[in-house]
């Protein structure tokens, strides 16, 4: 007799059913992810103050060429709508009124780990590797160092670089685009 439990995972629609139900309030604070609901971390000041920096910063240097998301969900496959801290998504004429976006409407999605590094980095990267996302960044601030992960495949990221506070990054989609890791850093 084989002693393997199976896990029932929730579908993206199961989610939505819950949260029109009731069963997931307004208000709470989770995300889908592989079938699973996920219990969000509680923004700290530094993580919060992160976001805006590299929201002012990606508005003045992309401007109106992307759609810029915070913290809105991310549908990655029939089991996955996590809700990154930050979506690079090409323009709709409808700001995705009708669905949110996936993996092939996206350019870049980051994360601002203050607290939850190890979930971003070892959960939440071959997650979004495996749905296609071309480029997945994990801002450690505690670390001051940015991870990032490029070139998806089935299994994940082939591609992880680790960049200090020193060093300049572009995105792929958008080459002009140079930031600098401390710029979406608090000053030392």
């Amino acid at each position: 007799m084989d002693s393997t439990i199976a896990i029932r995972r929730l579908s993206v629609q199961d989610y939505h059913q819950m949260a029109e139900s009731g069963i997931l309030q307004p208000d709470e604070r989770v995300e889908l992810l592989e079938g699973q609901i996920i219990q969000m971390v509680a923004k700290g000041t530094a993580h919060s103050a992160s976001v805006s920096r590299i929201e002012q910063l990606l508005r003045n240097r992309l401007g109106s060429c992307v759609l810029l998301r915070f913290q809105d969900p991310i549908r990655l496959d029939d089991y996955s709508e996590p809700e990154p801290d930050v979506a690079v998504v090409r323009p709709n004429p409808n700001f995705y009124e009708d669905h949110h976006p996936i993996p092939s409407e996206v350019f870049l999605l980051i994360e601002v780990s203050d607290k939850t590094l190890k979930f971003d980095r070892e959960t939440k990267a071959p997650v979004y590797g495996r749905s296609g996302i071309a480029e997945y960044w994990v801002l450690d601030v505690n670390g001051r160092k940015l991870h990032v992960y490029r070139s998806p495949s089935k299994t994940g990221y082939q591609s992880e670089t680790i960049l200090s506070e020193e060093l300049q990054i572009a995105p792929l989609a958008f080459p002009d685009c140079v930031i600098a890791v401390r710029e979406m850093l608090r000053s030392p």
